[in-house]
């Protein structure tokens, strides 16, 4: 049997109907302009994917990307239905005599199923490759939809009771002006359930009741900080996998929140020094996440908008110094350094002198006198 046949057989096949003609549907690192005789997906490789779309409004523009994790077993049949009102893909259940109809159509559906594009397989089983469907249900939002614009509503003014206003709570700026300014901006809050459910980073990166020399140190190296994230999942390496799920929420779901997210993680992994010999298992396969990950990256998304910083270059030199400073396995050495050539190869950063950095980026360091 040819690798065609086999992924024929093995492969799951996802079922879309009544999708709008226009509508931007993909899967995985893939998109399409669907026309009138789409049907679906055929020869999904069994595993997690990432399907998602953007509809086209009543003024024919494209709205925002919507987008769901799916977890497709070995010939899976999946059918799901376009909900017209809502302008999104259905959840309810397609009953199970339709199912079995349109499988038993098999053979005349066929021509009107698009096959996966196997192409992009590496790269996505590369950058997914500790996403679980344990994960999957504690990080997405309750709907069961990643959106790329976030559904807002208006807080209320206080907890005392409703506002006509729906006011921001104060927050005082260098002037009256900005306190008013700020003051008159609407209190917007994600709709409920709507948000990804993102483990949040520690508040304070050393342990309550820390005297000035403990804060110096967990200032110095954020490892109590990264032990308490580990600590919140059933499996160590569960936090690379939440890593990724943020990074594929945000190169293909478009979800800023999400990116954001990614970087916190991305600069506390970097920033420890002990926990790189303690967590070796996670660092190792840290690097080879992260890796792939900024090599799909436009180099414009790691700059910050004002400062122009690269934040993610900034914490890798402190990174490959800890590493080089560390007794870790020479193995892995070795493949931070293959890491750090290929980023200079592709970006030109330059990861000389890693012993000077900049003030900005100095540890925060308590007086003890």
């Amino acid at each position: 049997m040819d690798n065609s046949q086999n992924q024929l057989i093995e492969g799951g096949t996802l079922v879309l109907l009544n999708v709008p003609p226009g509508t931007e549907l993909g899967i995985d690192m893939k998109i399409w302009t669907i026309g009138e005789n789409f049907r679906g997906i055929k020869m999904i490789p069994p595993g997690i994917h990432f399907i998602h779309y953007s509809a086209l409004n009543d003024y024919g523009d494209v709205t925002p990307k919507t987008g769901f994790f799916y977890n497709f077993r070995r010939s899976e049949f999946v059918v799901k239905k376009w909900d017209r009102v809502l302008q999104d893909i259905s959840l309810d259940e397609v009953p199970e005599s339709e199912v079995v109809q349109l499988k038993d159509s098999i053979t005349i559906l066929d021509k009107f199923l698009g096959p996966y594009p196997y192409s992009i397989w590496k790269k996505w089983t590369l950058l997914t490759s500790h996403v679980t469907d344990n994960l999957i249900k504690r990080l997405m939002p309750e709907t069961g939809r990643v959106k790329s614009v976030l559904d807002l509503m208006c807080q209320a003014k206080s907890e005392e009771g409703p506002s006509s206003k729906c006011l921001r709570k104060p927050r005082w700026g260098n002037s009256l002006t900005e306190a008013i300014e700020e003051d008159l901006l609407p209190n917007l809050k994600p709709v409920p359930g709507t948000d990804i459910r993102l483990t949040p980073l520690p508040n304070r990166n050393y342990p309550e009741g820390s005297i000035p020399s403990e804060i110096t140190r967990h200032s110095l190296d954020s490892t109590y900080s990264l032990e308490l994230m580990i600590n919140s999942f059933q499996e160590k390496t569960d936090l690379i996998g939440e890593l990724q799920f943020a990074y594929v929420c945000f190169l293909v779901g478009h979800s800023i929140e999400a990116f954001e997210h990614w970087k916190n993680l991305v600069c506390l992994l970097c920033s420890c020094e002990v926990a790189i010999k303690k967590y070796y298992t996670v660092y190792d396969i840290f690097v080879t996440t992260l890796e792939g990950q900024i090599l799909e990256t436009p180099p414009e998304f790691l700059a910050d908008i004002v400062t122009n910083n690269n934040i993610i270059y900034l914490k890798l030199r402190t990174f490959f110094l800890s590493v080089s400073d560390s007794d870790v396995h020479g193995r892995f050495k070795t493949k931070v350094e293959r890491f750090k050539h290929n980023l200079t190869s592709k970006f030109e950063w330059d990861f000389t002198h890693l012993d000077s950095d900049d003030e900005e980026d100095a540890p925060v360091v308590v007086d003890l006198g």
